[in-house]
């Protein structure tokens, strides 16, 4: 708590900002006083311990949460920055958590205040759900009586109480449920949803081999947002979330639908349902009770999997440990920033920016869901959960209960599935079915080759005109994005291909422009996280090593940068970084610094394609040189390992969601251009690259993304993850100037900016 107030404000009972003094060109000063406490998880707790260290300040842990804040003595323990090295990777919390009562009451919080004025704490990072910020939140309205309490009680003195005036709180938001108004993504979702389609994958097999149907039940006593994701990622056949509660007589309705998809082939069925679903009435849908439902009426082998705390343990996702390392060094800052007259704030993400969000009122706007929800108002309650719970909704309903047609129309609105470019392209017509189980499969169903229109064209436009094709969707990388902009600009050539077509980006390498991310870059940052954690482990019973690791991704240094992060790497070198032979020395010589410290291994990362000389080989014999009789040297290239395995649930929702959103798209835009009985489509407008960019899915024309592509790298010439860079930096420990740090910006709450897109 007691933090940073000194390198910039006036310890008096009316502190306040000392005229002429800038608090980011002081904070690495580390006047005396300065402190932060914080109870909370391991890449968070990490992130904030080394930034709080990193401006100056001393920090404080806090163990067992409020509990420990309760009770102090060793509960409260000062950190240095190797208190939480090699914690990153840690599931849970290393500094413990509990529920405590002491803390709802007065006397308890007097005993907290005690605690905290005897470390001269004066300003608290909480994570936690709504629940322990509210808590917060009324420790610090009650903070200048709780000292004059102590005052009367003659436990501190007056001095004392002017010096430690000002209490400032900061929130993260920690809950798996996702239920907190104000931000996209709360800290643990992502990784309570890896747990939960890993758990689905491995039933899928058991379920398709003995023709057996499973009842899934997942967290979520008031919140759906588990379910209905994990039930989006899978592909579920029935869903139950306590946000949407069934019609009356769903019993009939879920059993037709068991039943037809069992008549037409299907060898299991898949039913999620959250703990705390309920229907129209109120009275809770058990899990036990939807299995007798099903083997009664249907006579299917029916099984219940409750996954409990498993949702809520294993490693941390590489999501979550970004996440939880944003927000953690933002909520420094916060606490930096802070003057007597700024409110209790919780550090939220928007897209893929910081904000400060007023505490209390995302509190509020949290129980505005619940009281509707309490008052039966669900279709309020769902729009409350935010614009991108609702199109969740709707798009679980649209894949998993709406009737295939029977006919196809050969109409405006309706298009032929569209063909892979291979060297003589080939076209089928795909029904309903014949995509169904094709959600938890790693690669492409399809097929994919890297050739480009214009070695074909001839046959392309055969086959456009063969098949009387009026949109095309194309899904891929840089060379997909590139191939669309080849038939564009042959419309002049070809009437043919003056259709609507549209670009999925899909690539591990996430360097196609129009989109922050690609459809396949969540799964290869894990796919490389896991292996540099098996490489950190291999080298916890070795002495003075560093591990030199070669990621993919050709010039874009995506992959190399947030893994780098994730997995708390000493360095990361990519392309659009540019680093020179000085660079390196630094970096040697930071390493070997290190390995005068308790920390003996080091991992560095570079992105294949970085530097035309500074090879992996090059870097590792230059490592090893400088640093032999210190530290040896391995070199680890990761490879196509980070191209398989099932995709994450990130990658199954995104890519869901943008399929629906572009041939909603594709449909519009055929009313659009359909003239005297045909499609004809030749303006900029109608080929574009669908993606999330900040937190908008947007449409970009190929022929405008072209003015800001790097054709020669096959890069976009500006990249949003850049700015991660200085965070991977100086939570490694490197002098850099806080003034290139940029803040989140306080924003005003309503109830539309509080959601958005959350959870996207």
């Amino acid at each position: 708590p007691n933090i940073l107030e000194s390198d910039w404000a006036a310890p008096s009972a009316n502190s306040c900002r000392i005229p002429g003094r800038n608090p980011r060109r002081m904070a690495r000063s580390g006047t005396p006083g300065s402190h932060i406490a914080f109870p909370g998880m391991n890449a968070a707790v990490r992130a904030v311990t080394r930034m709080g260290i990193y401006v100056g300040a001393k920090v404080f842990l806090i163990y067992e949460g409020y509990e420990g804040l309760v009770e102090g003595g060793d509960n409260i323990k000062q950190a240095n920055w190797l208190s939480v090295s090699n914690i990153i990777q840690l599931g849970g919390t290393v500094i413990g958590s509990a529920r405590c009562k002491a803390f709802t009451t007065r006397a308890g919080r007097l005993r907290a205040a005690r605690n905290l004025v005897e470390h001269g704490i004066t300003n608290l990072c909480v994570i936690g759900g709504d629940g322990s910020l509210t808590g917060a939140d009324i420790f610090r309205s009650e903070w200048a009586g709780l000292l004059e309490e102590l005052v009367r009680e003659g436990q501190i003195s007056e001095e004392v109480a002017k010096k430690n005036c000002r209490l400032n709180i900061v929130g993260l938001v920690g809950s798996i449920d996702n239920d907190f108004c104000g931000t996209d993504m709360t800290i643990g979702t992502d990784s309570a949803l890896h747990r939960i389609m890993e758990v689905i994958d491995a039933i899928t097999t058991t379920a398709q081999s003995h023709q057996r149907t499973f009842v899934l039940e997942v967290m979520g006593r008031h919140c759906g947002y588990l379910a209905l994701v994990s039930g989006l990622a899978s592909g579920a056949d029935w869903l139950f979330i306590p946000e949407s509660p069934p019609e009356d007589g769903w019993e009939d309705l879920m059993c037709e639908r068991l039943g037809e998809t069992r008549s037409r082939g299907s060898r299991l069925n898949i039913i999620i349902i959250a703990e705390g679903a309920i229907d129209r009435s109120g009275k809770p849908i058990s899990s036990n009770y939807v299995k007798d439902l099903v083997v009664q009426r249907l006579g299917f082998d029916t099984r219940v999997t409750v996954l409990g705390h498993v949702q809520r343990g294993g490693t941390p996702s590489a999501f979550d440990r970004v996440l939880s390392s944003k927000m953690g060094m933002e909520a420094v800052m916060a606490l930096l920033e802070a003057t007597p007259d700024t409110p209790a704030c919780v550090v939220s993400l928007s897209g893929n920016q910081s904000v400060r969000l007023p505490l209390m009122e995302c509190v509020q706007v949290t129980k505005d869901v619940q009281k509707a929800m309490d008052e039966k108002r669900f279709e309020e309650a769902i729009q409350l959960r935010g614009r991108s719970f609702e199109n969740n909704w709707n798009i679980y309903k649209l894949l998993a209960h709406q009737k295939p047609a029977q006919e196809k129309v050969r109409a405006p609105s309706a298009w032929d599935t569209p063909s892979t470019c291979r060297s003589c392209p080939q076209v089928r017509e795909v029904g309903w079915h014949d995509v169904a189980g094709w959600l938890g499969r790693g690669g492409s169903m399809l097929g994919t080759k890297r050739t480009l229109p214009k070695t074909c064209m001839e046959k392309i436009v055969e086959n456009v005109r063969k098949f009387n094709i009026q949109g095309l969707l194309v899904i891929g990388g840089f060379e997909a994005y590139e191939g669309v902009l080849q038939l564009v600009e042959a419309r002049g050539q070809y009437e043919e291909l003056c259709i609507v077509m549209c670009v999925i980006p899909a690539t591990i390498s996430n360097n196609v422009p129009g989109t922050d991310f690609s459809l396949g870059s969540d799964t290869a940052v894990n796919a490389a996280m896991e292996s540099c954690d098996r490489i950190k482990q291999s080298a916890s019973g070795t002495k003075r090593r560093v591990f030199i690791v070669e990621t993919m991704g050709g010039y874009c240094g995506y992959l190399s940068t947030v893994t780098g992060i994730a997995v708390g790497a000493d360095a990361a070198y990519v392309y659009e970084d540019p680093f020179t032979i000085h660079d390196l020395k630094a970096n040697v010589e930071h390493l070997t610094d290190k390995m005068k410290t308790d920390i003996q291994r080091g991992l560095v990362l570079r992105n294949e394609k970085c530097h035309e000389h500074y090879t992996t080989e090059f870097l590792y014999n230059l490592y090893s040189s400088e640093g032999k009789g210190i530290f040896d040297c391995r070199i680890n290239v990761l490879g196509h390992l980070q191209q398989g395995g099932a995709p994450t649930p990130f990658d199954r929702n995104y890519g869901t969601k943008l399929g629906v959103k572009a041939v909603l798209w594709m449909s519009e835009k055929l009313q659009q251009v359909y003239t005297k009985g045909r499609v004809f489509a030749n303006s900029g407008d109608t080929a574009c690259v669908i993606g999330l960019r900040k937190k908008v899915v947007a449409f970009s024309p190929v022929t405008e993304l072209k003015k800001v592509t790097d054709f020669e790298h096959r890069l976009p010439q500006e990249q949003w993850w850049l700015n991660l860079r200085l965070m991977l930096k100086m939570l490694a420990n490197y002098q850099i100037s806080l003034t290139e740090y940029i803040s989140g910006q306080m924003e005003h709450v309503t109830r539309r900016t509080l959601s958005i897109e959350k959870g996207f």
